[in-house]
């Protein structure tokens, strides 16, 4: 069962990015050689990063499928370091100005509708932004693979006719995180992520990522579309397409504060 909850109020079904993190499969040995070759936690960082860079700014946009309505969400999007996210809705009309803002381990939601700004406690890293199948914790990457998690390489070799790198993530027992286990199969040669698969406590399959729609953009080669898939619902999606992207752009602190979280 998937851990995604939609139906909080906090988001009041109408009240965001930067990398939807990393899904695996169990594998033994290599093709090639041994697969301690490669460091697994490099490989995540790699993962983790691939959408920020020193800092960055762009606009995505989120389409989102139930089995009830369809809609669509444009958002501008900014980082700054590995602490810093802002998350703003610029379309359509009825959602825009809703934001999310991290610094550090702080998190907030503004919501221009009722002009509240709302801290968000670590209880609702876990749930839904906007009634879509992405988390708070997806869109602003509290928790990092090499600090939450122990990754290993458990593949390193050819498959289905093509390189492929395959790493088993298995949580701290003392971090903040919801799934059970997280794997990620990744292009051998581009080292870039193919799918992910999150799993529930029990192990049981909740929710799969593929990227895709590999592009440069400003001189770096990145998926830019993300597809959310949850097993219970598997009618229902979430794509993540990246419109804009710019890297290593100045971004001033005050960029990422409670007043620029408000600002329309």
């Amino acid at each position: 069962m998937t851990h995604v909850k939609r139906n909080s109020a906090l988001f009041l079904r109408s009240a965001p990015w930067l990398s939807l993190a990393a899904g695996m499969f169990l594998a033994f040995g290599s093709a090639t050689g041994w697969a301690a070759d490669r460091d697994a936690n490099a490989l995540l960082d790699k993962v983790d990063d691939l959408y920020r860079g020193e800092s960055s700014q762009g606009q995505m946009t989120m389409t989102i499928v139930t089995k009830n309505w369809t809609r669509t969400l444009i958002a501008e999007v900014a980082s700054k370091g590995k602490d810093n996210s802002l998350i703003r809705i610029v379309s359509p009309k009825k959602e825009k100005g809703t934001s999310t803002l991290r610094v550090a381990r702080d998190i907030w939601n503004y919501l221009p509708k009722v002009d509240r700004v709302i801290k968000l406690p670590s209880s609702m890293m876990s749930v839904s932004w906007m009634g879509s199948h992405v988390t708070n914790n997806d869109l602003v990457r509290e928790s990092r693979f090499a600090d939450d998690f122990d990754c290993t390489v458990a593949f390193d070799g050819q498959k289905a006719g093509r390189s492929m790198v395959e790493i088993d993530c298995i949580p701290h027992e003392e971090a903040a995180v919801e799934w059970g286990k997280v794997g990620l199969s990744m292009d051998g040669d581009s080292e870039l992520p193919l799918e992910v698969r999150y799993y529930d406590e029990d192990l049981g399959l909740a929710r799969t990522i593929t990227y895709e729609d590999v592009r440069v953009i400003d001189n770096r080669e990145i998926p830019t579309k993300l597809i959310v898939v949850p097993t219970d619902d598997p009618g229902e999606s979430t794509t993540v397409s990246y419109d804009q992207l710019t890297f290593d752009v100045e971004l001033e602190d005050a960029h990422f504060s409670l007043r620029k979280l408000k600002e329309s």
